[in-house]
């Protein structure tokens, strides 16, 4: 899957750009040239018109990545602004990779040493105003900029091409390495029912549904009846025609809403990353919302992305939760299981890891924009959106694969549940 390497034209048109660096852009490309020097696990090269450098020591058994700086005005981002200049210069279109195997890979070494970028980032904004100031400017510009192509904000027809049919805006769980992202999918579902022991006797409730998969899905294998909430209105009518295509609109009931659209009890509640922006409430009141709707046996189904501590506590130099998704703030695992230890209306009852999932799935939805590139510059994703897109999903993968995030499914029960009898030989 190739971006377009650029061509001879252009690498002489970086060339010129290289040339025409004023001091601002030389301290900054030797600060950062400088420190990338001191990159240890792993290794990328830089390319800047004819000049190429290798940073780093190769890792055995993966591919070098190479950068291919396009304007001089990414040093100065970078140097100021971190790892958060890197995507924001990405999205400004100042620098590419070859391919989006590339990016990834590039992006898992920058993760493996972003120790390296934090100390360009800080040394560069000790450059004062001989850096800062006209940076300063681009990264407004830029920030209002980003906020205005999130992918979230993307037409659902554009991301219906990314995500694949039918839509599912969450992690597959990937059987076999040859499982296709649609199997994955109808595999995370199959967890959450075989967990929850479904059966046509249930009434669930989904919270949070991005696209009403897991409703669809419970009803049409194991006949219960399931009330969704959608938070999106096109969204939850979308779902609504696809239970009526399905035949399960007497069992499938679409709202527009929240939790709080949904009322009475429930024998199960099911969260599939409805919780990974948990508002200002945080995991406490998204846990009493869902505790509300559930009987005195029932099941809550929670699966939600999970941060290592030391990364929040570089959230301000992290590229997504400073342009792309800024309100985004998952839990950590100990600040999760903190929460679950001190209530005594839910009890956690069993946690898988499904991490790695997350980073395949990731891949499949990268992988699916360039074949649709013009599809969607059709739909009006420009190329500014579009290399957003990239950047975001890429770098989300690398967490991923790199072990920044990890996404859980955790089952928590209400004090009247009680598990299943083990299963025992005859005698």
């Amino acid at each position: 899957m190739r971006l377009g390497r650029p061509g001879g034209a252009r690498r002489a048109r970086s060339g010129e750009e290289a040339g025409r660096a004023g001091p601002r852009e030389l301290a900054a490309r030797a600060l950062v040239l400088g420190l990338l020097g001191r990159v240890r696990d792993g290794a990328l090269i830089v390319r800047e018109g004819g000049r190429r450098h290798l940073c780093g020591r190769p890792s055995s058994g993966e591919a070098v990545p190479e950068v291919v700086v396009e304007s001089p005005r990414t040093w100065r981002v970078v140097a100021t602004e971190g790892a958060a200049g890197l995507g924001r210069a990405y999205v400004a279109g100042w620098w590419a990779c070859a391919t989006l195997d590339e990016l990834t890979t590039l992006l898992r070494v920058v993760l493996r040493n972003l120790d390296s970028l934090e100390r360009a980032s800080a040394l560069g904004r000790r450059l004062g105003s001989f850096t800062r100031r006209p940076v300063g400017r681009a990264r407004r510009g830029g920030a209002e900029r980003l906020e205005a192509t999130l992918p979230g904000r993307l037409p659902d027809d554009a991301l219906r091409l990314v995500l694949g049919e039918p839509p599912t805006g969450s992690s597959g769980v990937f059987s076999t390495p040859s499982a296709s992202l649609a199997d994955a999918q109808v595999e995370k579902f199959e967890r959450v029912c075989r967990k929850l022991g479904l059966s046509a006797a249930d009434h669930v409730a989904e919270v949070g549904a991005g696209w009403g998969g897991f409703a669809l899905h419970a009803a049409a294998r194991y006949g219960c009846r399931v009330s969704v909430a959608i938070p999106s209105p096109g969204r939850a009518e979308a779902a609504t025609e696809r239970a009526k295509r399905a035949g399960l609109d007497d069992l499938v009931t679409v709202v527009h809403g929240g939790p709080e659209a949904l009322e009475g009890t429930f024998d199960h509640v099911v969260a599939i990353e409805a919780a990974d922006d948990l508002g200002d409430g945080g995991p406490d009141a998204f846990l009493d919302r869902c505790s509300a709707l559930l009987a005195h046996d029932g099941m809550l189904a929670l699966q939600v992305v999970v941060a290592r501590e030391r990364h929040l506590r570089r959230a301000r130099d992290d590229f997504l939760e400073r342009y792309a998704w800024p309100r985004m703030r998952p839990p950590t695992l100990a600040r999760l299981l903190e929460v679950f230890g001190r209530r005594d209306d839910l009890s956690l009852v069993a946690l898988d890891d499904v991490g790695q999932h997350r980073a395949e799935t990731l891949r499949h939805w990268r992988s699916a924009i360039e074949p649709h590139r013009l599809e969607l510059e059709r739909l009006g994703v420009d190329p500014p959106s579009r290399r957003l897109l990239e950047f975001s999903l890429c770098y989300r993968e690398a967490g991923f694969a790199e072990r920044r995030h990890t996404e859980l499914q955790c089952f928590l029960a209400k004090p009247g549940w009680r598990p299943q009898a083990l299963s025992r030989p005859a005698p």
